[in-house]
């Protein structure tokens, strides 16, 4: 099988001219010319794309030893063209001329703008294709963001976009993910009973930005808990790769950091630590908690790949996320409801909000709650939707409630990275988003 992608006539270090976001681009598997065009973003800040094509829904798969790939029977490129874009410059193989890679969401939805801009100039067969922004995690923001300036543009065919386990909205993530964490056992009778006596008055709880001492501290066990005790954060159900590993740890000289810095941020200690952290210099390593990164890093670096890619030699090796991206990423927004109401605004986009409902940086209901308080129409009461799974017949594969051009739909024991861990479903949900049909 081969596949068409298109880093070898794109110019060196990526599109944007001396602001580089690196492409990745596979053809669909069907027909290039009829299917749809998709912008995948995965998030951070700071973590390169190339996870996405490598770990989640890629046509091949890296495999643990980091030097075979194997084909990927529910790639997202068998129906639809897929553009991976490692953004903003930093981030894996991307880079800036000037080094400077201190930025923010409003630059950050620019570039990528631009970038899509200069695509559809070095391949203008696609421009007409119809073009779907999708994306996971910090993506949340990424996504909608770049979604307003792409539906400014009239030559760009943009008909929706979706967004995994996203940030919507950093009061609505926290808020919640209390509530998840108790209801999934991990906080105890009297660790909740004091946050609902400190936290919480006539029945509604701040647990974003409360200032009462005794709510603060309680909090911090709460992060401390689902952040930093060894439970993974991704995927309540899963291991932590590596072992239980607490907030950083020591590999070969370096220090290695875990918290990516999306959930309580509010918290004064999270404050202090990132303060700290941005004093620290480059001596740094950032690798999201309990995943291991070694074999798609592995595949990365060797340089017959490198080279495969059109990698030019001078750039650094390539790692999952940037630690100075990262700390330096100023966070413009604290909610994403005025550009998904923009949008909603047009009548012309189908978007999809979907949350593998075991993960915990991102939970489902956060994002439930945040479509909830768009205020559109109800459609579709929420219910199960269905994968037909062959020998055993059709399973629930989670649940799915539709408003007037934007649905909300869970994945019953996926974690952050839905495709990886149920990529039938996956696909199948990919495939009737893309399709118009209903889930």
């Amino acid at each position: 099988y081969e596949t068409a992608q298109c880093t070898d006539t794109v110019p060196p270090g990526g599109l944007g001219g001396g602001w580089g976001p690196m492409p990745l681009f596979v053809e669909s598997q069907k027909d290039p010319k009829s299917s749809p065009l998709v912008l995948w973003l995965n998030g951070g800040p700071g973590c390169s794309s190339l996870d996405g094509f490598l770990t989640e829904h890629g046509p091949f798969l890296v495999q643990p030893d980091g030097a075979t790939l194997e084909y990927n029977p529910y790639s997202w490129n068998l129906i639809a063209n897929v553009l991976y874009l490692e953004s903003p410059a930093g981030v894996g193989f991307s880079y800036s001329d000037d080094k400077t890679y201190a930025t923010n969401d409003t630059e950050v939805a620019q570039s990528n703008f631009e970038a899509l801009q200069d695509f559809f100039r070095l391949f203008p067969e696609y421009k007409d294709n119809e073009l779907f922004l999708t994306g996971e995690s910090y993506a949340g923001i990424y996504i909608p963001t770049l979604a307003v300036l792409v539906m400014q543009d009239p030559s760009m065919n943009l008909q929706g976009l979706a967004v995994g386990n996203g940030l919507s909205s950093y009061e609505q993530n926290d808020n919640s993910l209390v509530y998840f964490a108790y209801y999934h056992g991990l906080l105890g009778n009297r660790l909740w009973s004091s946050l609902q006596t400190h936290c919480c008055s006539q029945n509604k709880c701040n647990f974003y930005d409360n200032t009462d001492p005794e709510c603060v501290t309680n909090l911090q066990e709460v992060s401390r808990i689902v952040g930093n005790s060894g439970l993974n954060i991704y995927n309540l159900y899963a291991p932590c790769a590596g072992g239980v590993p607490g907030h950083l740890r020591y590999e070969k000289g370096t220090v290695v950091i875990h918290d990516l810095g999306n959930i309580f941020t509010r918290l004064p200690l999270k404050r202090m630590w990132h303060q700290a952290l941005l004093r620290s210099g480059d001596r740094l390593r950032m690798d999201p908690p309990c995943t291991n990164t070694t074999a798609a890093s592995t595949y990365l670096n060797n340089p017959y790949v490198r080279k495969a890619l059109h990698i030019p030699e001078q750039l650094p090796r390539w790692d999952m996320c940037n630690f100075l991206v990262n700390i330096q990423y100023r966070r413009l927004y604290q909610s994403m409801q005025s550009q998904y109401l923009k949008l909603l605004t047009t009548q012309k986009y189908r978007i999809l909000l979907y949350n593998g409902d075991v993960d915990m940086a991102c939970n489902f209901m956060g994002d439930e709650w945040f479509v909830d308080s768009l205020n559109q129409k109800m459609e579709v009461q929420r219910r199960p939707w269905l994968v037909d799974y062959g020998d055993s017949g059709e399973q629930i594969a989670g649940f799915v409630k539709e408003f007037s051009h934007i649905a909300f739909l869970t994945i019953k024991g996926a974690g952050h990275m839905v495709p990886t861990d149920k990529p039938q479903a996956a696909l199948t949900m990919f495939s009737r988003f893309l399709n118009k049909q209903p889930y």
